[in-house]
């Protein structure tokens, strides 16, 4: 499924939430994705219960100080790339 505002982004089979001497890890198979800051933020919200227009507007509001359009612009683009790499599946 391709992602679209009112798709909810969950972990795919196989990938899980880790943490590694107090590191947050997104645990893929064969390979693991060091999470912090944004990165964190919005996989946290990956759980199928969030659409991506919820995840860009609480992240908009956690990063006020930046220009909405490029917090959406970062998201979507982070979103993509997790898909991409089989990490991210999207529900309707």
């Amino acid at each position: 499924m391709t992602m679209e505002g009112n798709s909810r982004p969950r972990l795919a089979p196989g990938c899980r939430m880790g943490e590694n001497n107090n590191q947050r890890m997104l645990l893929m198979p064969e390979r693991a994705l060091r999470l912090n800051g944004p990165s964190l933020e919005i996989v946290s919200r990956c759980d199928g219960q969030h659409t991506v227009v919820q995840i860009i507007a609480e992240l908009q509001q956690i990063y006020s100080k930046a220009e909405p359009h490029k917090v959406e612009q970062d998201i979507i683009g982070y979103l993509a790339l997790l898909q991409k790499e089989r990490a991210l599946d999207f529900e309707l």
